[in-house]
C-alpha cells in the first residue's frame, strides 16, 4: 500500500506491504452534499434551544465574538462574516463589535496573522486583538475551585459568542464550545488550575459527562455568561461539513454527537507500530500541538511497541516551560512526582508525553535536530521507508496501523 501523511505544508510518501498492515485510519469520511455556505446558513438559522442571533441582539449595544488563534485549525474568517451580518440584523453594529483570539498560553499574532484568521472583510471592519493572560479579573470560581480569570477586554459586553471547531481532545474530551474562555481568554492562573484535573484518569479524550476537567471547563463558560455559540466540525482540509449554533451547552452536545458519528474509530488489536501524523500545518506547528497525535494512538500500540510521529514542528517546542520540562522526559517518576506536588502548565503536556514513552519507542520525523530530539527522549528518524523496511526485514510478521491524520482511536471494548 502506498500511504502519504501529511507534514508541515508537505507530505511523506511510504510503501508499505499489505501483508504487514494491521489498520488504516485515514481521512476518509463521507461527505455532505451542502456546501459551506448552506452549513453555516442552516446552522444560523436553526439555532439549538435558542433564539436566532439576530433575535438575541435586538435591543443591544455591544458585542463581543471569541475565536480561535493560530495554533488552531478553525477557519473563523469562512463564518464571522455571517455572524457579523446577524448582529448587524440585530441592530449591532460593526464599531460596537470586538473579536479576541483566545491564546491561552499561546504567543500573540503578527498583524498579517489576524488577517489571515479573520478574512480581509472583517480584518477592515472590527477590531480584532489577542488575549492576555497578564491582564486579567476575576469574575467567579467554579465548585472546584478554579478561578475564573478572563481577559478584561472581553467582559461587559452585551452579547458574548463563542466559536471554535470541535475535535476530540486528549484530557478536555473535545474542543470547542466553552473551551473559547477556558483556557482560550482565561488567565495561567485558571488554566493551570483547570488544566491540574488532567492527572485524573477521567479526564481523557471522548469523555464529557464524566470528565471532572471538561464539567470545569463547562461550568467556566456559564460563569463568562456565553450567550451562544457557533462550532463547525471539519475535514483534513480544513472544509466545513458541519455546524452547530445555539444555547450553550445544548449545542454543543448536538454537536459533539455529530462529531462521533463522522470520526469516532475503533481498532480491534493493538499494533507493533503505529505511524501516525498530526495531519500537517497548522496542527504541527510545533511539538505542543502535535503531541496530541501520540495521545490519539497511545491506547492502539502494543507494550514496548514503536510509534512514528511524523510532525514539522516548524516552530519547535511552542511553549517555553514545556520546553523546559521536555528535558527530564526519559524519568517519568520523578515528573510525575514533581507535577502532582505542584501543577505546572506547560510542564504537564511533557508529563503526558513522558507517560507515553514509558510504554512505546518514540521516533520522531521533525525539523528538530538530531542532538535536541534524543534529549527529549525520542530517537531521530531521518528515513522513515528505510526504517520500516529494516524492520520488516529483521520480523516479517510485524503488524502496522497507519493513522494519517491524528485520528482519535480506541480499541475496541475498551
Amino acid at each position: 500500500m502506498k500511504i502519504s501523511f501529511p507534514y508541515g505544508k508537505e507530505k511523506v510518501e511510504l510503501d508499505i506491504p499489505d501483508k504487514n498492515i494491521l489498520d488504516v485510519i485515514t481521512g476518509e469520511i463521507k461527505k455532505t452534499d451542502l456546501s459551506e455556505s448552506e452549513i453555516i446558513t442552516r446552522a444560523l438559522k436553526n439555532p439549538v434551544k435558542s433564539k436566532r442571533l439576530r433575535e438575541l441582539a435586538r435591543g443591544k449595544t455591544s458585542a463581543c465574538i471569541l475565536a480561535s488563534d493560530i495554533t488552531r485549525p478553525c477557519p473563523s474568517f469562512k463564518f464571522l462574516p455571517r455572524l457579523l451580518e446577524e448582529l448587524k440584523k440585530g441592530g449591532i453594529e460593526n464599531k460596537n463589535i470586538k473579536i479576541i483570539l483566545g491564546t491561552g498560553i499561546h504567543r500573540g499574532h503578527t498583524a498579517d496573522e489576524k488577517r489571515k484568521l479573520v478574512g480581509d472583510y472583517i480584518y477592515s471592519r472590527v477590531e480584532i486583538i489577542d488575549s492576555d493572560i497578564s491582564d486579567t479579573k476575576l469574575i467567579g470560581r467554579t465548585t472546584r475551585g478554579t478561578p475564573v480569570e478572563i481577559f478584561k477586554r472581553a467582559a461587559g459586553h452585551d452579547l458574548l459568542i463563542a466559536t471554535g471547531n470541535i475535535g476530540y481532545h486528549y484530557f478536555a474530551g473535545y474542543s470547542g464550545g466553552s473551551k473559547a474562555v477556558m483556557p482560550g481568554i482565561c488567565s495561567r492562573n485558571s488554566i493551570q488550575s483547570n488544566h491540574s484535573m488532567m492527572l485524573d484518569e477521567k479526564a481523557a479524550g471522548g469523555k464529557f459527562f464524566n470528565n471532572p476537567l471538561r464539567q470545569d471547563i463547562e461550568e467556566a463558560g456559564r460563569i463568562a455568561g456565553i450567550d451562544f455559540i457557533f462550532n463547525v466540525i471539519l475535514d483534513d482540509k480544513r472544509n466545513i461539513i458541519a455546524a452547530v449554533a445555539g444555547k450553550n451547552n445544548e449545542a454543543y452536545l448536538e454537536g459533539i454527537s455529530k462529531y462521533d458519528s463522522i470520526y469516532r474509530r475503533e481498532v480491534k488489536y493493538a499494533a507493533d507500530m503505529v505511524v501516525t501524523s498530526q495531519g500537517g500545518y497548522p496542527k504541527d506547528i510545533n511539538l505542543y500541538q502535535s503531541h496530541k497525535a501520540l495521545e490519539n494512538v497511545r491506547e492502539v500500540v502494543a507494550d514496548k511497541g514503536t510509534i512514528i510521529l511524523i510532525a514539522s514542528c516548524s516552530e519547535g517546542f511552542g511553549e517555553e516551560t514545556f520546553k523546559q520540562w521536555m528535558e527530564g522526559c526519559r524519568d517519568y517518576n520523578s515528573m510525575i512526582k514533581k507535577l502532582k506536588n505542584k501543577f505546572v502548565l506547560g510542564g504537564h503536556k511533557a508529563v503526558a508525553i513522558s507517560r507515553i514513552l514509558t510504554r512505546a519507542d518514540v521516533l520522531l520525523y521533525s525539523e528538530f535536530a538530531r542532538k535536541e530530539t534524543e534529549k527529549m527522549g525520542f530517537i531521530k528518524i531521518e528515513n522513515i521507508q528505510r526504517y520500516i523496511d529494516n524492520r520488516i526485514l529483521n520480523d516479517g510478521r510485524i503488524k502496522i496501523t497507519l493513522v494519517t491524520t491524528g485520528r482519535f482511536i480506541r480499541l475496541r471494548n475498551q
